[in-house]
């Protein structure tokens, strides 16, 4: 009986002639067919290279805080679909996302106010680079592809713009956004 360092090179030779036997004769998917097959349920599309090369600019977020300041009002009128821009920042760029609950955040913020904190940013996030990744892949979700991928549901963003308007909501002439009389 094999133990050890033999014991693992075995495996590990077994391994390799299981696949490189399975690749001569499978015809399965293989490619981005095997990964949307894999990952299509989770919600993970997959990235062009383009995308990819631009994550590590979408995370150079540090979390200081500056980007939410000023927000209150929008983060209250989104009755907590927006916590604010570090939050969707930091959940964005760090793992693939929820992009219809991020999109949905985003949709919160007017473009004029995300080029805005990209001035005042001390690691330069492309604010407004980063919402437009995240509102084609949450758009890309909804949307049946040609392979049949994608739900074909409305997403969650299309349902709630349906809805409601965000600009709509920080109108400060709104009723319920009057301030409470001095007693």
């Amino acid at each position: 009986m094999l133990s050890g360092r033999a014991l693992a090179l075995a495996v590990l030779a077994w391994s390799l002639l299981k696949v490189a036997v399975r690749r001569l004769f499978d015809d399965g998917p293989s490619g981005l067919a095997l990964f949307r097959e894999n990952y299509d349920a989770d919600g993970l599309p997959p990235l062009s290279p383009a995308e990819r090369a631009a994550l590590p600019r979408f995370s150079r977020c540090i979390a200081c805080g500056r980007c939410d300041l000023g927000e209150a009002e929008r983060i209250a009128a989104s009755k907590g679909a927006y916590r604010g821009l570090m939050t969707v920042v930091l959940a964005s760029s760090r793992s693939m996302p929820d992009f219809d609950a991020a999109a949905l955040a985003l949709a919160h913020v007017p473009e004029e106010v995300l080029a805005e904190k990209e001035r005042i940013c001390p690691t330069g996030v492309p604010f407004r680079e980063l919402a437009g990744f995240v509102r084609a892949k949450a758009r890309a979700q909804a949307a049946p592809s040609a392979d049949g991928a994608g739900s074909g549901e409305p997403s969650a963003l299309a349902l709630v713009a349906a809805v409601t308007s965000p600009a709509a909501d920080l109108d400060p002439s709104s009723a319920d956004r009057a301030a409470p009389e001095a007693t």
